[in-house]
């Protein structure tokens, strides 16, 4: 009994070397996992410069669906959209952390900029707003933080972005853009300026029955021929005018010009490049693409986050109306001195004339 009761009491025997070690090893990766998540809830919370993010009002609403998100978008649909991802950052979704964008799509409007980004977002490593910010040209006063807070959080060496087409015309937009960082990627999609001019006006017509005609609107007056330019739907073709400014704060280098065009013919030839560009590997190519008679446009095999087939919303691919070959002619006329100084800028030769 005694014999019995000295056992009980004596000091258990050691772990063989082999338990010992797979209980240690248990330990430390329990240790991690907890470190793990724990930093993950609180470093997402903090700026890049280490201060506490402002708190949310609100939990983020569910994803957005891969579209055309309204340009007057909420704050909570712009949120939303922050946080779709792919399944693989869906999985992660409690960890990362919010960035300002490395790589922004600067323009231009009725250009190509929603068919690139839904592109661009198939990349496993590009997470990006699915609503238009605009914040260095309508919400500049809201400040960075809020700016940050708007972006979807990222892992290491994922790519943070985001378009707004009207960028590329507004003035102060490169100045601010490089208070944030000079060294931020800048991608403008650009189209013919005639038919860039009368898609824009097609889009307004389809809200706006009422305007008066596209060649009423061309011109200051039509039997002298002066064009009138302060139409915002001429103006914002005289691209060469527009990168002047940009090239006051960002060297051409800095800024990679897609073709809209090509961004229809050949979509994945256009995504290597851009995808080069923003020195991420080339894993979106031809496979991911098919030809939609219909719409006439290229469109998704797989959109992000699905594995069904996407082609963007029912606001791409309007008919245009019939427009005046002579104002048609004469647009072009008007165009050509400034395409032939953006294609010099640039180094490329767009072919639009």
């Amino acid at each position: 009994m005694g014999q019995r009761l000295n056992r009980c009491l004596d000091v258990p025997v050691a772990l063989p070397p082999l338990r010992r070690r797979l209980l240690l090893l248990f330990i430390m990766l329990f240790l991690w996992l907890y470190m793990f998540y724990s930093c993950a809830g609180s470093c997402a919370g903090l700026t890049a410069r280490g201060s506490p993010a402002p708190p949310r009002a609100a939990p983020p609403l569910p994803p957005l669906l891969p579209g055309e998100p309204s340009e007057e978008s909420s704050l909570e649909e712009q949120r939303a959209a922050a946080d779709a991802g792919s399944p693989i950052s869906s999985f992660f979704n409690s960890s990362g952390t919010k960035r300002l964008p490395q790589a922004i799509i600067i323009g231009v409007k009725k250009g190509g900029t929603r068919a690139l980004l839904e592109f661009l977002r198939v990349h496993p490593d590009v997470r990006a707003v699915g609503a238009e910010p605009h914040f260095f040209d309508r919400n500049y006063e809201r400040g960075l933080a809020w700016y940050r807070d708007l972006m979807p959080k990222t892992l290491e060496g994922q790519i943070t972005m985001e378009k707004t087409p009207s960028y590329f015309v507004t003035k102060e937009a490169p100045a601010r853009i490089a208070s944030m960082s000079k060294g931020t990627k800048l991608i403008v999609v650009v189209r013919d300026p005639v038919t860039r001019a009368i898609s824009d006006y097609t889009q307004t017509l389809s809200k706006k029955p009422d305007i008066p005609t596209f060649e009423s609107l061309t011109f200051k007056n039509r039997t002298t021929g002066l064009i009138d330019t302060s139409w915002s739907a001429i103006q914002i073709g005289i691209y060469a005018k527009h990168l002047e400014n940009w090239l006051l704060y960002f060297p051409i280098g800095q800024i990679l010009f897609v073709s809209g065009e090509r961004l229809i013919s050949d979509p994945a030839g256009e995504l290597g490049r851009v995808q080069d560009f923003l020195g991420l590997k080339r894993i979106v190519t031809d496979k991911h693409f098919y030809f939609n008679k219909t719409k006439g446009f290229p469109c998704l095999k797989k959109a992000e986050g699905s594995s069904k087939p996407h082609c963007l919303g029912k606001t791409k691919g309007r008919t245009h109306p019939d427009i005046d070959q002579e104002v048609v002619q004469r647009l072009r006329d008007f165009y050509r001195p400034f395409n032939m100084k953006f294609y010099q800028m640039t180094g490329q030769d767009f072919g639009w004339d």
